[in-house]
């Protein structure tokens, strides 16, 4: 098998979708997935075999790509076994086949790596030119150039709210330019729901009158 497929890899499917880079909180109650984090966590930290992976199970199917993740903290273990878990995203992948030999969903993954394409020069310049914006807008912290230059697609998307099919978009995108330039997009739409959020606060606060001094 290549290196990049891996078997008996341990599945999580969930109403959510988790991005590289990003920090999920997770409640686990279900017998078979504690057993399942239980295996990630006898694992030797930093082994790939203590990755799970947790895929979008939609109202419609269980997508096929999704991302692994790996457990960052356990925050509090309950004495009936339930335990609530902080996980991080770590690399998208693509699921070929399900197993059904092991106590807990599992399954053969491929590790998915960008390939070359491009979205256009400014892609990059546009997404954290938003980014900052939205930051500002939602915390009225200012970005510095430096923070910025830093932050990839999935460092910026992951700490934003978007809906499903736009976070699974951007989970199967194989190029980073054009992950950018989808996300420049969501992130210029994130900025006029917010002002128009605030346009209405600020028609509600004024009683429907508009006042002068």
């Amino acid at each position: 098998m290549p290196l990049s497929e891996q078997r008996d890899f341990p599945l999580f499917p969930l109403g959510i979708v988790v991005l590289p880079t990003e920090s999920v909180p997770l409640h686990i109650f279900e017998d078979r997935y504690r057993s399942m984090i239980e295996h990630c966590l006898d694992v030797e930290p930093g082994s790939p075999t203590r990755e799970f992976g947790i895929l979008w199970l939609s109202d419609e199917e269980l997508e096929e790509v999704g991302c692994a993740c790996e457990i960052e903290r356990v925050v509090e273990r309950l004495p009936d076994g339930r335990m609530n878990i902080v996980v991080r995203g770590t690399r998208p992948f693509h699921m070929l086949e399900r197993q059904d030999d092991l106590p807990y969903p599992a399954g053969v993954v491929r590790f998915l790596d960008d390939t070359e394409g491009s979205s256009g020069p400014d892609a990059g310049a546009q997404a954290r030119e938003l980014y900052r914006d939205l930051v500002m807008a939602a915390t009225d912290r200012e970005l510095q150039d430096a923070e910025l230059a830093e932050l990839d697609s999935y460092d910026m998307a992951g700490t934003v709210e978007f809906d499903l099919e736009a976070k699974q978009r951007l989970l199967e995108l194989r190029s980073e330019d054009e992950r950018l330039g989808l996300l420049a997009g969501l992130l210029r739409a994130a900025i006029e729901r917010l002002d128009l959020i605030e346009r209405a606060q600020a028609r509600a606060r004024s009683n429907g009158k508009v006042r002068f001094g």
